[in-house]
């Protein structure tokens, strides 16, 4: 407890300095009390360490190897990952894992930080099937149920109307798809045999819009959407091919359920009027690193910094893998996962890109709604 204790007091006291530092420079740190975090291993700063029976977990080497610790975290990194970038550009302190706060306080007097608290769990989708092959896992339904508890705990700590308007200023990120899409076009994937690609499409977007109307039920109005990339580009996608080509049949309904995407948060707007989001396209940002590399100091696209086999996509990124030297000029950490550098570039854009990525409205423009 007193480790918990002094980690909290230490992070409060780097908030605090962040918050200075961006107030003279103009920062925001005032406008966002909070971050709350859903998703997938794109974001994941920790909360499947606590899941004794997950298969998907990044607590060893090689990642990490280039967090300020060196330490491997439970990123599905090098080294920091997007809600890391995120959490900087909005002077708060990276949203610590929901599990990891119950384990410290043993569910007794929990107390949870109210810069944000992360619910995203490598492995987890929209649907609970889709964590089917990876052991135990956050699906997106019970991350929701997880902020229902801390929103219970808000309100006791700030009371009704802190708490009101706490998480109306608070910002709502949404990192998700992903594994829902790799799940369907896998090989002998037993949920295409119960949905053509556009009905599973559908069913993606008309849940996740339920749970967005859960956390808006709840008081959240701010969100930040992203699309999933252009996941037929991976290298575990283009390992499928003999040619090292991306999969265009992944890639075609990646882009259909983004369009799909952004279509529903355009309806949550139209008949939730104080609803504000930004979208990030994912999808676009990757195409034009893959488009472009040179532009971004790029040199590789194709191939894993980390892992075994060809594109470094046949054995993943484990203790016994082999690991590039120049991880900044690298696109792809793991066979998934993009590296520090790219999560950066995209956490930058996220915040005060132009139209071309992020639409209606950049997350700098949505903290001051």
């Amino acid at each position: 407890m007193a480790n918990f204790i002094n980690g909290v007091a230490l992070k409060v006291i780097t908030s605090l300095l962040l918050c200075i530092v961006m107030l003279f420079s103009g920062g925001l740190c005032q406008s966002v009390p909070a971050a709350y975090i859903f998703g997938d291993s794109l974001v994941d700063v920790g909360n499947n360490n606590h899941l004794p029976l997950s298969r998907i977990k990044a607590n060893f080497p090689h990642n990490g190897i280039d967090f300020p610790t060196g330490k491997p975290t439970g990123r599905f990194s090098n080294g920091k990952n997007a809600a890391d970038f995120l959490a900087e550009t909005l002077g708060l302190p990276t949203a610590q894992p929901y599990l990891s706060l119950v384990s410290e306080m043993k569910l007794t007097l929990t107390k949870y930080p109210v810069t944000g608290v992360s619910f995203a769990s490598g492995g987890a989708g929209l649907f609970n099937r889709t964590h089917d092959r990876f052991g135990q896992v956050i699906p997106m339904t019970q991350q929701v149920d997880y902020y229902s508890l801390v929103h219970e705990q808000l309100v006791r700590q700030l009371g009704s109307d802190g708490a009101r308007t706490h998480v109306a200023k608070s910002l709502f990120a949404i990192v998700i798809g992903s594994n829902d899409l790799f799940a369907y076009f896998r090989k002998n994937s037993k949920v295409s045999k119960d949905y053509t690609p556009q009905q599973y499409v559908d069913l993606m977007v008309s849940t996740l819009k339920q749970l967005i109307k859960r956390l808006y039920g709840m008081g959240a109005r701010k969100f930040v959407v992203t699309a999933v990339g252009v996941l037929g580009c991976t290298p575990k996608q283009r390992n499928q091919n003999t040619t090292n080509d991306c999969k265009a049949e992944t890639n075609d309904w990646s882009t259909k359920y983004n369009t799909a995407l952004q279509v529903l948060l355009q309806d949550l707007k139209s008949e939730l009027s104080d609803i504000n989001y930004s979208y990030f396209d994912t999808y676009g940002a990757m195409n034009n690193i893959i488009q472009h590399p040179q532009t971004h100091g790029i040199t590789e696209i194709k191939e894993a910094c980390c892992g075994l086999g060809n594109l470094k996509a046949d054995i993943p990124c484990i203790p016994i893998s082999n690991y590039c030297s120049n991880r900044s000029n690298h696109l792809f950490w793991d066979f998934y996962h993009p590296t520090e550098v790219v999560s950066s570039l995209f956490a930058n854009l996220l915040y005060n890109g132009s139209k071309q990525f992020t639409f209606p409205i950049n997350v700098a423009q949505l903290v001051k709604l």
